[in-house]
């Protein structure tokens, strides 16, 4: 960074600044660490003469644990695009209104945990259900490893509750697909040929303004031979919502090569059944009794409510030891 020369190319400039202040964090985080460690030492000795300070080590003791954990936590992201920004997009599976509710229901999670971890959130697409709900939503989550954490959450999620839409009150199982690419910018090298696209305009759903709502300015793309689709209605105009539609469809296409990827990874381990992509991950009961369950890591919370606030860290955690522990095998 001291380099003459290094802010001429502006956006190389920006991501080695990013980077930088990362490992900056990281590094400062691991020296209070050592101290609060040696700390923590001398207050032991005090402790066993003093129960005020026996009761302050305690405490000392916790959040010591808390920032190691996060520590631990930074360990396992190496792939990639682990550290930076990633595209989130929620989609209504089978179920019909109680699919659409669920989705609505999993992207207020999402937003949530979003908020607890510090990320900005960007809304680029929300297409409304029929009746209730969402049949998509995509959104950008910029902040360190967000890539990395969301990724986790990649895959199926099914919801058994009382549906609020039957008015027999009958028990509803839903579903709803949650899809994670890592966000690119430009210079990321995506082979895409403009003939296997498919552009469609379309007039913006949503609260409206001056121009949204007006105009055919949202634009829906079509990558024909994966079948990949992609749509961007936020922003003002017709051209800026193709750019920013484009840039989704390269972080999509990337996506599924990191599918393949994993995929091919999870054969040689003859685990093809566990991390099968499409496959349900997780499982969310409101009746007749309240459980959340990660099928991947059998991990339980019997408090259902503060998961679907966005109280996932602990699923998340779970899921990428396991997956550090299986790639170090």
């Amino acid at each position: 960074m001291g380099q003459p020369g290094f802010w001429d190319d502006q956006d190389v400039a920006a991501r080695t600044a990013a980077a930088h202040a990362r490992a900056q964090r990281r590094l400062e985080m691991f020296r209070g660490l050592e101290s609060d460690v040696t700390d923590l030492a001398d207050l032991a000795e005090m402790a066993a003469e003093d129960e005020e300070i026996a009761a302050e080590l305690d405490t000392q003791l916790t959040a010591v644990e808390k920032r190691l954990a996060e520590l631990e936590e930074a360990r396992l992201f190496s792939g990639e695009y682990d550290a930076g920004d990633a595209v989130v997009t929620v989609h209504a599976g089978a179920g019909g209104t109680d699919s659409q509710d669920w989705a609505e229901i999993l992207l207020r999670m999402y937003l949530r945990w979003s908020e607890r971890r510090g990320f900005e959130v960007e809304m680029k697409e929300a297409s409304p259900g029929e009746e209730a709900g969402l049949k998509s939503a995509t959104f950008v989550a910029r902040g360190e490893n967000a890539y990395g954490l969301f990724a986790a959450e990649r895959g199926v999620h099914r919801l058994v509750r009382i549906s609020p839409f039957d008015s027999s009150s009958r028990r509803h199982t839903s579903f709803a697909q949650v899809d994670v690419g890592p966000l690119v910018d430009a210079g990321v090298e995506v082979e895409i040929d403009e003939d296997d696209l498919r552009i469609d305009t379309y007039r913006a759903s949503g609260a409206g303004g001056q121009h949204v709502n007006k105009t055919d300015s949202a634009v829906r793309i079509t990558h024909l031979p994966t079948n990949t689709v992609v749509q961007c209605q936020n922003e003002r105009s017709q051209t800026q919502n193709k750019a920013v539609a484009m840039q989704l469809l390269r972080s999509k296409l990337i996506e599924l090569e990191e599918r393949k990827r994993t995929e091919l990874l999870a054969r040689a381990r003859g685990e093809v059944k566990d991390v099968a992509w499409g496959s349900q991950i997780r499982s969310y009961v409101l009746h007749p009794y309240t459980m959340v369950k990660d099928h991947r890591t059998e991990h339980e919370v019997g408090d259902a409510q503060r998961v679907l606030d966005g109280d996932i860290d602990e699923f998340v955690r779970d899921y990428l030891n396991k997956t550090a522990a299986a790639s170090a095998s």
